[in-house]
């Protein structure tokens, strides 16, 4: 494969800058690598390679009359399939929308594009982005590019895996329990889920409305910190999105970390409460060193404690299925959705229709429907609202005394294929560390931080207030520039089998 598709998105933005490579020869370069490895990783649903020569043409013809092209300049990017880009299928990996095609694009997708990124394809997925594996896909299980026979995590398990393998540089990813965080933590990547209401919804399929939130999925915290800046910002559209500034991240690290070198002055919060029962050793031996590093750097480590995090998984999982399953109504092969074409009637319409639902699309819809239903509403939804609340208080208790609140991402690192698939509970598990600051609507990032015994990435979760995604970047540009962790897998032994 060429050096140029090894580089960073930054690298990239210069290279092209610089007229040593136009933005045709990077998408070129890129679909060659990503067409090659994905036979063999299956990090991406479709590829439309019209689309993505047309916006890197684009590009050069902007570059040759001396035009701004943007912050993202003729990098590729992954689209995760449930983020709408026009001309090109949108199926949430289901095969409820097998041959949708969006007439428009999601405000996101527009703005990368308005910043000179190259859409490069659609990107894996958990079905309608419920899943902690890549499982529950209906067009195939993603593979973890540091071991084919490991799950890369999920639901973004398609961009931590072309992330991670170097088919992109840098992966739009969605987070509604931990769904950028824990793959990216199992593809030893950075992802960042930010504040809900930092980023735009419009135009990218619903899971539980109220805690769907996308995010950057990058090699780098640079290139985190780019496609950040870009996709950030209010919308009309979203009626849930923040009318406020979006700071300028890449300088709040330049006029910190960079210039200081240290993180004095920096208060990260250790609480017990993450480090749970079940917490394999080597994933809790480096996070340990992780926080020992970090007080090496100047930070000061302070002890926290929360009382209601226990809470967490069972509030986090009545609520995310309730709203699922208002969300998913609309699929009923009338308005939305595939449309049985042999129904005898109405009712026989919708339930043909509704079997194209995979298995765990249907049990988070039945659960949500149930906790939804007259007699148990106040129960269930109303009281796991109010225990949100409590924990969202916990929360900001915690930040009285810390800037930042340090965690592991997941307590193991990714599992084998088929390890969890039967158990529905253990699966559910695996987002332990991250639904909570989902509840609270926290920015939480997740990089690597070490290797287990089986040379697989091991995740460290950063927590910070509302709106404070600077200072989440900016403490993890410090440790990852201080630090060897960030490494790619040895994927030359796909490029050979692929050929």
């Amino acid at each position: 494969m060429s050096k140029l598709s090894d580089k960073t998105g930054s690298e990239l933005k210069k290279i092209f800058e610089n007229k040593e490579a136009s933005a045709q020869e990077i998408a070129s370069e890129y679909l060659r690598k990503a067409q090659n490895l994905n036979k063999e990783l299956n990090a991406f649903i479709s590829f439309n390679e019209d689309e993505t020569i047309k916006y890197a043409k684009n590009l050069d013809d902007k570059k040759a009359k001396g035009e701004n092209t943007g912050i993202l300049s003729a990098v590729p990017i992954g689209i995760k399939d449930l983020i709408n880009q026009v001309n090109t299928e949108t199926t949430a990996a289901s095969k409820m929308l097998k041959g949708y095609k969006s007439v428009f694009n999601a405000t996101i997708t527009q703005k990368v594009i308005d910043a000179g990124a190259i859409p490069l394809g659609k990107v894996n997925l958990d079905e309608f982005a419920m899943g902690s594996s890549n499982e529950k896909s209906a067009f195939g299980a993603c593979k973890n590019p540091w071991d084919t026979k490991r799950v890369p995590g999920g639901s973004s398990g398609g961009s931590a895996a072309a992330v991670a393998a170097g088919l992109v540089p840098i992966a739009f990813g969605t987070d509604t329990g931990g769904s950028i965080r824990q793959p990216a933590a199992y593809c030893g990547i950075v992802g960042l889920k930010p504040t809900y209401g930092r980023v735009s919804r419009y135009g990218i399929v619903a899971f539980a409305s109220s805690l769907d939130q996308a995010g950057p999925m990058a090699q780098t915290v640079e290139d985190t910190a780019l496609l950040l800046q870009a996709m950030s910002g209010h919308d009309d559209k979203d009626s849930t999105s923040l009318k406020i500034p979006v700071p300028d991240y890449l300088g709040y690290i330049e006029n910190n970390f960079k210039k200081k070198q240290d993180l004095k002055g920096v208060r990260i919060g250790i609480a017990d409460d993450f480090f749970v029962d079940g917490l394999e050793a080597d994933v809790n031996n480096s996070v340990q060193k992780a926080i020992e590093h970090y007080k090496s750097l100047g930070a000061e480590i302070v002890k926290i404690k929360f009382d209601k995090l226990k809470y967490g998984l069972p509030t986090y999982y009545i609520i995310a299925p309730s709203e699922a399953s208002s969300n998913l109504s609309r699929y009923d092969g009338v308005r939305f959705g595939n449309r049985d074409q042999n129904a005898e009637s109405l009712n026989d319409l919708y339930f043909q229709s509704r079997t194209e639902f995979g298995d765990e699309v249907k049990r988070r819809i039945m659960l949500g429907v149930y906790a939804l239903s007259s007699g148990y509403y106040d129960a269930y939804y109303k009281k796991a609202q109010q225990v949100r609340r409590l924990i969202a208080n916990d929360f900001n208790e915690a930040f009285q005394t810390c800037d930042l609140i340090l965690t592991p991402t997941a307590p193991a690192t990714a599992f084998e294929f088929g390890a969890k698939s039967g158990d529905p509970l253990s699966m559910y598990l695996e987002d332990i560390m991250t639904v909570t600051v989902n509840l609270a609507g926290l920015p939480g990032l997740s990089m690597n931080c070490g290797f287990d015994r089986n040379n697989m990435p091991i995740g460290m979760q950063l927590i910070a207030p509302a709106l404070q995604e600077e200072q989440l970047l900016n403490a993890a540009y410090g440790f990852e520039s201080t630090t060897d962790f960030n490494k790619r897998p040895d994927i030359s032994r796909y490029c050979e089998a692929t050929k």
